[in-house]
């Protein structure tokens, strides 16, 4: 589902012409409620944040706007709200500002004045969020709630990185290309006592060999030829706080020996320096090697393996997480949107529903990849099939051939084979089809159970358990 705005009015033919103008117009799906009490249920139940704006009823039964309005600004204060109603006084425009709604339109309004006051709070609305993103990342306060699937496909993977967040022993993140280790790199950090001192990433494999250990460790001045100044290296850059050797596998072995010691004697030995420097970092290496395979290619060195190694964490691929491609999908569509300072834009189902089906080789960086070049080439507020085509033609062949198992709707048709071409046990089709179920009745866990012909109460037991068990279906 796209994004939606939820309509909050005991008035049934409000919500329908508000409803119909919001499509049309701007091609947003609506949520209704009659009150502000089952307003807040339905914002309770949104697991996946769809719901993106509140147009909320001054009048109503059960709950009131105002009452309703005041619980919002304190639960949920980045969704913005606009005040609707009857009313000609202006003592509740005032009110309802200072309370923190971003608009308040009277009734009867016109369509065109609606359409651009909720543009504009969606537009708002997404500015907010990429700035809060950006001071988290400025301040590494990045966590494991920032990233996208960490109560669903990623649920395992940040229940063991909680718990090595609360320590300081080295980590070893693996996983395949693009799957977004340093993200997760990051939370780890943003959640350890070292939060507060600096988070230094460094790609070993783009460093040129010659320069791996002045890099890492530094270099006093004259150490070698075009050494003119005297610099510090990664590691004392990084003091107090946490490095990151992504794609450490591609640490040259003498480069190796160093870092061993780094680890043993916690410090380090600058290139034509006369004694080593004590450093106190926290250390996370990455990789999308198989470093056991490396050590029997005499490419890696064991003692160094099993210190790097301390805890495990496997980075699940995208295909793995299918549950994770919408979400995905929608924040690299927003985040664009804030950084361009362009209208809030919306992808429409069969869209989502063809990515859902590709099997994602190149992970999450080729979903951003993909999505921002269509943003380039979309026409409209609506991202579609035609966009996605133009730049990644692959997706459409991969499909075509049969290579991912998979069709047009997951709703209506589901593959029984997963990407090894072996079919599912009847646990995953079961954790599967519940998170399609889930998909299609827009986030009601009630519609959803009885379509399922299984209790609420069972329902959500299942549910729980698949998320303590790291199998919310994922991306």
């Amino acid at each position: 589902m796209n994004a939606s705005v939820l309509i909050v009015d005991d008035d049934l033919m409000q919500q329908k012409m508000l409803s119909t103008l919001l499509q049309r117009k701007l091609s947003l799906n609506s949520l209704t409620a009659p009150n502000g009490r089952d307003a807040l249920q339905i914002l309770e139940d949104d697991k996946t944040s769809q719901i993106k704006l509140i147009i909320l009823d001054l009048e109503m039964p059960v709950m009131g706007g105002m009452e309703t309005l005041d619980i919002l600004t304190r639960q949920y204060p980045s969704l913005p709200v606009i005040m609707l109603t009857g009313s000609k006084d202006i003592q509740d425009a005032t009110k309802a500002m200072k309370m923190g709604a971003i608009d308040f339109i009277t009734k009867p309004y016109e369509g065109d004045r609606m359409a651009v006051t909720v543009k504009n709070a969606l537009k708002l609305s997404l500015l907010s969020k990429e700035v809060k993103r950006l001071q988290s990342e400025k301040n590494s306060r990045f966590s494991f709630e920032d990233l996208i699937g960490y109560n669903g496909g990623l649920s395992e993977s940040v229940r063991i990185g909680q718990k090595a967040a609360a320590s300081d022993i080295p980590v070893l993140l693996t996983g395949e290309t693009g799957v977004g280790k340093e993200a997760f790199a990051k939370a780890i950090h943003g959640e350890s006592i070292r939060a507060q001192s600096p988070f230094i990433a460094i790609n070993c494999g783009a460093i040129p060999t010659q320069l791996v250990e002045s890099t890492l460790f530094g270099h006093e001045k004259g150490a070698f030829t075009g050494a003119t100044e005297k610099t510090k290296g990664k590691f004392r850059e990084a003091e107090g706080g946490t490095i990151l050797l992504d794609e450490v596998g591609e640490l040259p072995l003498d480069a190796q020996v160093k870092l061993l010691r780094v680890l043993q004697q916690k410090e380090v030995e600058p290139v034509g320096a006369a004694k080593p420097v004590p450093v106190n970092v926290r250390i996370i290496s990455a990789t999308n090697r198989d470093l056991q395979a490396e050590i029997q290619k005499g490419r890696f060195r064991e003692d160094l393996y099993f210190r790097l190694n301390v805890l495990e964490i496997k980075i699940p691929p995208l295909r793995e997480r299918k549950s994770d491609i919408a979400l995905l999908t929608r924040y690299f569509i927003e985040r664009i949107c804030a950084q361009n300072n362009a209208p809030p834009c919306t992808i429409d189902t069969q869209t989502e529903e063809h990515l859902y089906t590709y099997g994602w080789p190149g992970n999450v960086r080729e979903l951003e990849n993909t999505i921002n070049r269509a943003m380039v080439l979309r026409d409209s507020d609506v991202l579609t099939i035609e966009n996605i085509l133009k730049t990644a033609p692959k997706i459409e062949k991969n499909q075509s051939t049969g290579k991912t198992l998979g069709v047009q709707n997951p709703a209506t048709a589901y593959p029984l084979l997963n990407s090894e071409g072996h079919f599912k046990t009847i646990k995953q089709i079961e954790q599967e089809i519940m998170h399609i179920a889930l998909e299609h009745f827009e986030q009601n866990i009630s519609k959803t159970a009885q379509a399922l012909g299984i209790a609420k109460s069972t329902f959500y037991r299942k549910y729980n358990d698949q998320i303590k068990n790291g199998s919310g279906g994922g991306t």
